[in-house]
């Protein structure tokens, strides 16, 4: 029998009974104690949580209550996975603690010896990049624990106007432009918010408050959505330049009507509460993206002009 195999046969062996000792292990498998003591060292350095008893009636057991099963994978299956983790290699942070790479150590580990050849070609050659954006692992973890054993967490947040305590029921949490949000219900407004993690500066999980039982029942596809709120609609004239910068927008690019001479324009219906990020995005392109409206949104962009020719007098 192979290594990677006995291995396995002795994860499985392990999880069904839960403490065990070496002798047992020698004599089911057929070997010397001092190979089972190594096979079960490298299991451990593997992240399989085994811990020694020591004195009479002494042994081994397992530090939690389950392991998963082996689960068989296709050489499509097994390139697809490793990747689909390695994706989060581009993340500053995650609510999974060293989860993710001691997973993905342990299936890298266990690939036939020509699939890693071949993964380990596409390293480096295939990347779900993501902005890098800096924020507390911690943090997201407490949010993940609250999601998990539905509890309402205490956070410091940091916005526009200072910042403040504020107690939430998480719903999720989810990863857009390197960024990751908690939609959460905010006991202090009273309704649903959305937080961003990185402008969260403290979190700790709550038990003296109770969890609403209607929003434990939420998903992320039950936050609220952008057209449910106050509506307005950003006017924007675009240089033939302008036209192709915003081409690849995801949030504009769809409302772009094109003149004949390459120049174009687009009316987008956004949020109300949006404005003042819109034209904060329309900044950075000049003279080749030009605000036609709404009244509220020419008037923002002339102060920032106004306020960026002082700060150069």
């Amino acid at each position: 029998m192979q290594k990677s195999q006995r291995l396995i046969q002795m994860m499985m062996r392990i999880n069904a009974s839960k403490s065990f000792t070496v002798r047992e292990l020698a004599d089911e498998f057929g070997l010397s104690s001092r190979t089972i003591t190594r096979d079960l060292q490298e299991l451990s350095e593997l992240g399989v949580p085994i811990y020694s008893v020591q004195g009479r009636g002494g042994g081994y057991r397992l530090l939690q209550e389950r392991l998963l099963p082996p689960i068989s994978f296709s050489e499509g299956e097994a390139i697809a996975m490793f990747f689909a983790c390695q994706s989060m290699d581009y993340f500053s942070s995650l609510p999974f603690g060293e989860g993710a790479d001691s997973a993905l150590r342990k299936f890298h580990h266990y690939l036939p010896a020509d699939v890693k050849e071949k993964i380990d070609r596409l390293k480096n050659r295939i990347m779900f990049w993501s902005p890098y954006r800096w924020m507390s692992p911690e943090i997201l973890q407490t949010l993940l624990q609250a999601i998990m054993i539905r509890s309402v967490v205490t956070i410091e947040y940091k916005s526009s106007s200072g910042v403040s305590e504020r107690n939430i029921q998480p719903i999720g949490l989810y990863a857009s432009s390197g960024f990751w949000y908690c939609p959460a219900f905010c006991f202090l407004r009273e309704e649903i918010r959305q937080f961003r993690a990185d402008r969260i500066l403290s979190a700790s999980i709550n038990e003296s408050i109770p969890c609403r039982e209607d929003i434990t029942r939420k998903t992320l596809m039950d936050k609220p959505q952008k057209n449910q709120q106050e509506q307005t609609v950003l006017r924007l004239e675009l240089t033939k330049k302008g036209v192709w910068l915003l081409e690849s927008n995801s949030r504009i690019a769809p409302y772009i009507v094109c003149n004949e001479d390459g120049s174009g324009y687009a009316d987008i219906q956004i949020a109300a509460e949006d404005l003042g990020f819109y034209v904060d995005f329309i900044w950075q392109f000049g003279s080749d993206v030009k605000i036609t409206g709404p009244i509220e949104a020419m008037t923002c962009m002339k102060q920032k002009i106004e306020s960026m020719r002082l700060l150069y007098c």
